[in-house]
């Protein structure tokens, strides 16, 4: 499921976007002027105003409308019952020639309007490809995903998540390209691209990791400031437990009996960078309950800044809310944190990527158990575990 935002229909126009009681303006304004006209036919003060009424009704609507409420403006000011008593035949010149450059005015703009809601329509079509919505459930998993573009009217920017199912499990990204708004797109693109693939193919989630790393230095080139942070999840079919991989990304939170914590994992080095000595980055794993909740989220959170200065503090936010509350599903989690967040920094100027995901299944016998993991053939498909007590 993925939290819709408010905002404008893609690909309105202008008069429908604009209030009703706007849209109704030219039409009262000219009523009204009449009405004033037959009451008082000599004031001098009504002539100018019918004859701002073509331009005006050339800003809200197309030029058919225009030119027929231009045409009433110049019936209004010939008929002997409404004319002002000063307007003379050049008056009648003057308006004629505004209302018909109104109508050219207005007949500009439909057709730079229909053109913007053409190229509006592909790009959104275009960044919906990049990043569709997430659905409610892949495989035995629980979604639920925000995602908000810092730059203004953008659908997708730097970060980026997914979720996939595959012959090894549901795999799910969650991720922050170097920089933000459009130009980060290209980017993102090829990291989701390359994690859709590499799902598929790649039996370890480190071998995920690795593929989306090259990926990303073959595209950088020889530029070395293009880099990516991302947090690799893994579901394995059959267990109720969940491996992760993290590239120089925020550990995610692990909502489980009232309380919030970060889950531990091996840090590894951005995308991009390069992995050290040729290797793979080390997985962790952490097993779970029917109500654990798993929260991925990108810095453009953490870092959003209250009035005084403060930093939004996620981790105690999400406790106070569940000692309100108790469990709660991904979609609560997610719509929470991006409402108290707006309310805490009142404006948000980086992207934001909310993941929320829950596992529906049977509690784990070993609940609430952390899990180290180590690459051995010999066990458990390339995983050997090493059990300690959670936090």
């Amino acid at each position: 499921m993925t939290l819709p935002l408010p905002g404008p229909l893609p690909g309105a126009g202008p008069a429908q976007v604009l209030p009703r009681w706007l849209r109704l303006l030219p039409a009262a304004l000219l009523i009204g002027t009449a009405v004033a006209q037959l009451a008082e036919p000599r004031s001098q003060q009504f002539g100018y105003l019918l004859s701002a009424l073509p331009p005006l009704t050339g800003l809200i609507y197309g030029p058919g409308l225009t030119a027929v409420l231009g045409a009433a403006v110049l019936v209004l000011l010939a008929l002997p019952v409404t004319r002002p008593g000063h307007v003379s035949g050049g008056d009648l010149a003057a308006v004629a020639a505004i209302g018909a450059f109104s109508v050219l005015v207005a007949w500009f703009r439909a057709r730079y309007t229909r053109d913007l809601v053409v190229f509006g329509s592909v790009a959104e079509a275009a960044q919906r490809a990049v990043l569709p919505p997430l659905p409610e459930h892949v495989g035995p998993v629980h979604c639920a995903g925000l995602y908000r573009a810092a730059q203004r009217g953008a659908l997708v920017g730097g970060d980026l998540y997914d979720v996939r199912a595959g012959p090894f499990g549901v795999r799910a990204l969650v991720g922050d390209v170097q920089g933000h708004g459009v130009a980060a797109v290209g980017t993102v693109a090829a990291i989701l691209g390359a994690f859709r693939e590499a799902a598929l193919d790649e039996a370890g989630l480190e071998g995920v990791a690795a593929r989306l790393d090259r990926r990303l230095r073959l595209d950088a080139g020889d530029r070395t400031e293009l880099f990516a942070t991302a947090l690799l999840l893994e579901f394995p079919p059959g267990g109720a437990v969940v491996r992760l991989v993290s590239c120089g990304h925020p550990p995610p939170l692990l909502l489980r009996g009232g309380r919030v914590r970060e889950l531990d994992s091996p840090p590894g080095p951005p995308l991009g960078l390069g992995l050290p000595d040729g290797g793979a980055p080390r997985l962790a794993a952490t097993d779970l309950a029917s109500d654990d909740v798993l929260l991925g989220y990108t810095d453009g959170v953490t870092e959003a800044r209250g009035a005084g200065g403060a930093f939004y503090p996620l981790v105690d936010r999400l406790t106070a809310r569940l000692g309100a509350d108790g469990a709660l599903a991904p979609g609560d989690v997610v719509d929470f944190v991006w409402r108290d967040l707006t309310a805490f920094a009142g404006e948000i100027r980086d992207d934001v990527a909310l993941l929320g995901l829950s596992l529906n299944a049977q509690p784990h016998a070993d609940a609430g158990l952390d899990t180290d993991v180590d690459a051995d053939p010999a066990t458990d498909g390339g995983l050997n575990y090493t059990h300690g007590h959670s936090a």
